[in-house]
C-alpha cells in the first residue's frame, strides 16, 4: 500500500524501518526480513521483539520448511491497533472505527450543522468517538491516531481551518488541540476534498498513482495525487479549482470577490439559480437531481453546460499534471451522465491526445463512503509512519530505563 501522507518514505530506522517492509501485511520469516535489510539475523530478531511488545506485528501460521524446524513467519496485526476516521460536512457528521489495514470496525453519525461552531460539533466528535471505542471494549492505548476531513480550507501545517466561507467560528480554530485533550493522541486535519481523493484512491484505485478527485456539489474542489503523493501545496490550497475563472460565465460574482469562477459558475446551487431564472422550482443540488430526472430538457442542457465548464478547468489540469484517472464526486454525480458527458466532451476535446489516450474519466465509486475511509487513511498513514513508530520504540526504551 503506497502512503500518500506526508511520511511516505522510509526515513525511519532501526524497528521503523523493518515495519515499513511489513506493512504490506505479507508475512516473512526473520530469514527473508534479514536478507531484504542486510542485517544479521539477531539484529533482526530485536527489532521485530520490540515492535511486537507494541503489539504491532505477531507470529503466523509456519512457513514451509526445507527441512528440521519450520521457521515462524510475522506479520503485521492490522486489527490490535485502531484510528479513527471523521468526516464533518456541512449538515452530517459520520466517525468511523478502523483497523490498521482501514477495514471498518464500527461506524456512527449524526445530522448536526457545521455552522453550530467547533465547540459542539467537535463534542459531538469526542461523544461517538469514545461510544464506538466503548463499544469495541478498546483500551485507550488502542487507539494510535485520529483523521478530520472539513468542509473548508485548512493550514495543512497546523489544522486549523482558514477562513472557511461555510463554517462561521472556525477560522483559526485548534482542532488538533481540542481533540487532543481528549483522546491523547495526534490529529491530522485536512480539507473534505484531499480527504476524499484519499478514500476514493484507497478503495477503487490502489494500484494508480496519479489521479484527481473532483468534488462537485454547493462548492466545487479537487484533491490532487501525483507520484503517489497527495500534493497540498505550499499553503494547503492544491486543487482549489473552483476560484479558476470560466469563460461561459457572464459576470457572476463568486463570494471570494471575484466573477465567473467555476464554482459561481458550474457548482448545483449555480446551476439551480439559471433554472429559476428560466422559471423552473430549483434552489439546490437536489432540486437540480430531482428536474433532471423529471426529464426536465432545461435542467439537461444546464447540468451538460456545468459540466463542460467543469471540464474546461480539468483539461488544463490534465495537461499540467497528466493523471490517468478523474473521479467526479459530490451531489453534481447524481444527474447521471449528463453531468460527467459534458466534463469528457472537453477534456477529450481540448487536450492532446498524448495525455488522453489512457485516461478515464469516472463517477466516484466510494460514494458517500469517501471522506470517513479518507479520513482513516489520513490516520493510518501518520501512525504507521516512521517517525511515529520510532517514537513509539523509543517509548518502550524510556519505559525499561525508568
Amino acid at each position: 500500500m503506497s502512503d500518500i501522507s506526508n511520511f511516505s518514505g522510509l526515513g525511519g530506522s532501526g524497528a521503523s524501518e523493518l515495519f515499513q517492509i511489513l506493512r504490506d501485511g505479507r508475512p516473512r520469516t526473520k530469514t527473508e526480513l534479514a536478507e531484504q535489510m542486510g542485517l544479521a539475523r539477531s539484529t533482526v530478531t530485536l527489532r521485530i521483539e520490540s515492535l511486537m511488545e507494541l503489539g504491532l506485528v505477531g507470529f503466523v501460521d509456519e512457513a514451509v520448511s526445507t527441512g528440521g524446524r519450520p521457521s515462524s513467519r510475522i506479520a503485521l496485526k492490522a486489527g490490535s491497533k485502531v484510528v479513527l476516521g471523521v468526516d464533518i460536512g456541512a449538515s452530517h457528521l459520520r466517525v468511523a472505527l478502523t483497523d490498521l489495514s482501514g477495514l471498518r470496525l464500527r461506524e456512527a453519525g449524526r445530522t448536526i450543522e457545521v455552522g453550530q461552531g467547533p465547540d459542539v460539533v467537535l463534542q459531538s466528535v469526542v461523544e461517538l468517538g469514545n461510544e464506538l471505542l466503548d463499544e469495541s471494549d478498546r483500551a485507550a492505548g488502542d487507539l494510535l491516531a485520529i483523521g478530520i476531513g472539513v468542509p473548508g480550507p485548512v493550514e495543512h501545517r497546523t489544522g486549523r481551518p482558514i477562513n472557511p466561507p461555510i463554517m462561521p467560528g472556525w477560522n483559526g480554530y485548534d482542532v488538533p488541540g481540542h481533540l487532543q485533550d481528549h483522546f491523547h493522541v495526534p490529529v491530522l486535519v485536512d480539507n473534505d476534498v484531499n480527504i476524499m481523493a484519499l478514500g476514493e484512491r484507497n478503495v477503487a484505485w490502489p494500484g494508480v498513482d496519479n489521479l484527481i478527485f473532483v468534488k462537485v456539489a454547493t462548492g466545487i474542489g479537487s484533491g490532487i495525487v501525483s507520484s503517489g503523493m497527495l500534493q497540498r501545496g505550499a499553503d494547503g490550497v492544491a486543487g482549489d479549482i473552483g476560484h479558476i475563472r470560466v469563460h461561459s460565465g457572464n459576470g457572476v460574482p463568486c463570494h471570494c470577490g471575484n466573477q465567473d469562477c467555476l464554482e459561481a459558475v458550474a457548482s448545483g446551487p449555480a446551476v439551480a439559480a439559471k433554472l429559476r431564472a428560466l422559471g423552473l422550482d430549483a434552489h439546490s443540488s437536489e432540486d437540480v437531481v430531482r428536474l433532471v430526472a423529471a426529464g426536465s430538457t432545461e435542467a439537461v442542457h444546464a447540468v451538460r453546460q456545468a459540466g463542460r465548464d467543469v471540464g474546461e478547468v480539468l483539461s488544463a489540469c490534465v495537461s499540467l499534471i497528466n493523471p490517468s484517472v478523474i473521479v467526479i464526486g459530490g451531489s453534481m454525480t447524481l444527474t447521471g451522465e449528463h453531468f460527467i458527458a459534458g466534463i469528457r466532451e472537453m477534456v477529450y476535446s481540448r487536450t492532446i491526445p498524448l495525455a488522453t489516450q489512457h485516461l478515464q474519466i469516472v463517477q466516484s465509486g466510494s460514494g458517500l463512503d469517501a471522506g470517513v475511509l479518507g479520513a482513516s487513511m489520513l490516520a493510518i498513514h501518520h501512525a504507521m509512519s516512521p517517525q511515529r513508530i520510532d517514537a513509539m520504540v523509543n517509548g518502550l526504551s524510556g519505559q525499561a530505563a525508568s
